[in-house]
Order: C-alpha cells, then structure tokens, then sequence
C-alpha cells in the first residue's frame, strides 16, 4: 500500500510540475531557473533537517555520491530540459523523451551493480517504448534535421541519461543507509553550488522574474516538483528497484501530454491513442508478479 502511495505521488506531481518549466524559460536564463529552484528546496530541507534534528554527518564517500546525485539529478539535467523548452519543445514531450529513464536505468544497473532485468521488465519496457515511439513519431524526424526542435530533443535524452546516473547514485546511498531526505537535502545543496558557479563563469548578471506566472512555477517547482515528488520517488527506488520505479516516468507523461493539449496546443491522433493503450500494457507487465502453478 505504502509503494502505491509513492508510485501515485510521483505520477501525480510530475505529471502536472513538467507544465511549471514552461513559465520558467524566457525573461530569465534557464540556468538560473533551475538554480532558484534547488536552491529553495535546498535551503527548506536543510531547515526542516536541523529543526527535526534529522541531520547527521557523513563521511566523503557518501559526500562524493551526494555530489554526483546534485550534479546529475537536481542539477544539470534540468538545466537541459530548460534549454529544450527553451528551443520550443513543449514540455508534453520533454515528459515522455524522461519516459526513457526506465531503459537507461536497467543498462545502468547492468554497468554499474551487474543487476540482469527480468524478462518480464525487458518485454514491458518494449512496449512501454513502442507505445512512447507510437506518441513522439511526428518529432522524430527532427532530431535528425538540425532544427530547433532536434536539438531540443537532444538535450532531453542527455538530460534523462544524466537522471539515470543519479538515480545509481541513489541507489549507492540507500545501501548506504543513507535516508532519502539527507540525501536529498545533500544533493541539492551541492546541485545548486554546481549550478551557481557555472552561473558565475557562463552570466554576466544575476536576472529575475517578479512575474506572478514565475514566482508561482517556481514555487511549485521547488516544493512539490523537486521535494515531494524526489522524495517520493527516490523512496519508491529504493524499495522496489530504480528499474521498476523508473516506470512511474512512463505514466506521468501521459498527464504531463494532456495538460500540454490544453496549455501548449499539442495535438492527439489516434496513433498517439494507441501509444497510450501500449504505454499502459506495458506497466500492467512490468508490475504484475507471474506466479508459476506447482502441481
């Protein structure tokens, strides 16, 4: 009950906070933004850490995993994703180009832990993707054209790369005994110092928005986008597999696309109808536990 509990905050949250980035890009640079966004979350649960006296110090090992999980993970790969919405593309599809994660992460868990997948995830991430390839086929061509739009795309598949590398991280620290919201509040304390003083050498001027629009998204952003959501999910890996987890990114796109359909103008066909009814087998596969009947 309590996995469910996280796999339906995750799906949630994330489903509508992808839409907030579209009010981050424009007057302030998407480096920035991104920096503004950690930063709040950074500074609320290093707070919220010290009043619960839920702090604890940890040795450079796990520093250097904390590192890695603010560099990958609450760092640059948002700053990515930024910039592709800042090259037009619509937030919808950033969603579903994260869907995926669930590939990389089993490749990752392959490289990094020699953790085989089951077959059963094999065959449920194959349809999950066939249903993301059904829904992204009008885009695809243009990662290979050199347009506006293709580089966007590139950027989200490195950004999502740079995603799997901090869910390992992740996955490190929770062996570790690590608990998530240390690592969190860790991780996006050093995202943010790696995000700043990449500011300072790549910005010549600070910049913000007093903008009702930003300041609301940013919010959102910070608090329930990166805290509750990184909370919830980070948990979820860590109980039930960064594979299995990863899966919740392949359903959230599906409400992050229909809040696009009304916000950004992103049209359905019934090939991308489709792509949902296969994005949707393919969870049902990877969740439900095939049980051999002994005689």
């Amino acid at each position: 009950m309590f996995n469910t509990s996280l796999y339906l905050t995750t799906i949630i949250v994330w489903g509508s906070t992808w839409l907030a980035i579209k009010y981050q890009v424009g007057d302030v640079p998407a480096i920035q933004s991104v920096l503004y966004r950690f930063l709040i979350a950074a500074i609320l649960l290093q707070l919220f850490l010290v009043i619960t006296r839920r702090a604890q110090l940890y040795n450079l090992t796990a520093h250097k995993l904390f590192a890695a999980l603010g560099f990958s993970l609450f760092g640059f790969n948002y700053w990515l994703f930024y910039l592709a919405a800042e090259y037009g593309l619509t937030t919808g599809l950033e969603a579903v180009i994260f869907s995926f994660l669930i590939s990389m992460n089993m490749f990752n868990n392959f490289i990094f832990f020699k953790q085989r997948p089951q077959i059963k995830t094999l065959l449920g991430a194959a349809i999950g993707l066939l249903g993301i390839a059904a829904l992204f086929q009008d885009d695809i061509a243009e990662l290979f054209n050199g347009t506006a739009i293709g580089i966007g795309i590139l950027f989200s598949i490195v950004a999502t790369y740079l995603a799997s590398l901090g869910n390992m991280a992740s996955r490190k620290l929770t062996a570790m005994n690590v608990n998530v919201i240390n690592a969190n509040g860790w991780g996006m304390t050093y995202g943010a110092v790696f995000l700043a003083i990449t500011t300072i050498f790549t910005i010549d001027r600070l910049q913000f928005s007093t903008a009702p629009d930003y300041l609301i998204s940013l919010f959102i952003l910070a608090i329930l986008g990166s805290i509750v959501a990184f909370g919830a999910y980070l948990t979820l890996l860590g109980r039930i597999g960064a594979d299995k987890a990863a899966y919740a990114t392949i359903i959230f796109p599906i409400i992050a696309l229909m809040l696009s359909s009304i916000f950004e103008s992103y049209q359905w066909s019934t090939v991308k109808y489709i792509g949902i009814g296969l994005i949707l087998l393919g969870n049902v596969v990877i969740l439900t536990k095939f049980n051999r009947t002994q005689k």
